[in-house]
């Protein structure tokens, strides 16, 4: 078998991937969702070493790459905010090159994507993004496996996202549109939108002549015929002095069976990156009883594929470690 395009490389944003890589990739993880299924788990990365470094803690990112590190036969340590004290007590190259020389992967969650980007230009291994300000792309091959499932073929998918529409996912979501063809639409207030110059370089781009990216505040417009509606939440981590101007803008974007009927398909099915306010049972919703995305009658529902999206980014995070580390 050849080696993959993928061994030495670092994914930093979906954009480092071409549309085959991404396929290739996505096509390997559901491969090995199946054998794992069969109580398969092959040790591809026997002997290796990985670092999981969070300066953002996170339940999907950590267990999901340690299970996916375990499982594939490699050692995954975890390094929290206090082990590393990125800029205070050492800097970013010094730290990589450290992590370098005794690890073969370093999956990073952290905030200024230029941080993940200088110690991917340092360490010299493979380093996964596990999240940035800028860019989620390890959610979202997780959401594209989810939609292959539910769907089968990407080009021309239509997927609606709903909320804010300049955040990390919302971006990613519009390079693996430009890469794969999705018809992506994204419902924002105009606050709220990504800028017209990014949509217009990821459509200048674009792998596939399907690819569509729609920026729109009316509802119709976003629904109709999508395939999926894809939530999220309306304050990300680091911008909670904004939670009472976030609700004024989005609660008429709330996910409601009523929103969801207006794509007029019954197999149209929900997806949330998580974690999700969609009931009265975290400390942050009962402060805030209007946060709520997403209803429990849509989250709880048999149209929601969330925990499936959850799921299946251990599953593309072990194809992610195999190939870029083994190959």
């Amino acid at each position: 078998m050849a080696v993959s395009t993928l061994k030495g490389r670092s994914l930093l944003s979906l954009r480092d991937f071409s549309a085959a890589e991404i396929t290739e990739l996505l096509e390997h993880a559901g491969d090995l969702k199946e054998r794992a299924a069969r109580g398969e788990h092959p040790p591809v990365l026997a002997g290796r070493n990985i670092a999981l470094i969070f300066l953002k803690p996170s339940c999907r990112t950590r267990v999901s790459f340690v299970v996916a590190a375990t499982q594939s036969g490699a050692h995954p340590e975890v390094f929290g905010r206090e082990d590393i004290r990125f800029g205070i007590k050492e800097s970013v190259r010094d730290i990589a090159r450290v992590f370098g020389r005794v690890f073969d992967g370093v999956m990073f969650r952290g905030f200024e994507h230029g941080t993940v980007a200088e110690f991917a230009e340092y360490a010299g291994v493979p380093v996964w993004n596990g999240l940035c300000d800028s860019y989620h792309p390890t959610q979202v091959l997780a959401d594209l496996l989810t939609l292959r499932e539910s769907f089968g073929e990407l080009a021309g998918l239509p997927v609606t996202y709903v909320g804010d529409g300049r955040n990390n996912t919302a971006t990613t979501l519009a390079i693996a549109a430009a890469k794969l063809g999705l018809d992506l639409r994204i419902l924002a207030p105009e606050q709220l939108r990504p800028t017209p110059g990014l949509v217009a370089d990821l459509l200048a781009e674009a792998e596939s002549d399907q690819a569509r990216i729609t920026v729109t505040s009316d509802p119709t417009a976003a629904l109709r015929g999508s395939a999926a509606v894809y939530g999220d939440v309306w304050v990300s981590m680091g911008e909670e002095d904004r939670t009472a101007e976030r609700i004024a803008l989005l609660r008429d974007l709330k996910v409601t069976a009523g929103l969801m009927a207006r794509t007029g398909r019954a197999d149209t099915v929900y997806l949330h990156c998580l974690p999700a306010f969609h009931g009265l049972d975290t400390e942050t919703a009962i402060d805030h009883p209007d946060i709520c995305e997403v209803d429990d009658e849509v989250f709880e529902g048999p149209q929601s594929r969330v925990f499936d999206q959850s799921e299946n980014r251990m599953h593309t995070a072990k194809a992610l470690m195999q190939l870029t580390v083994a190959g």
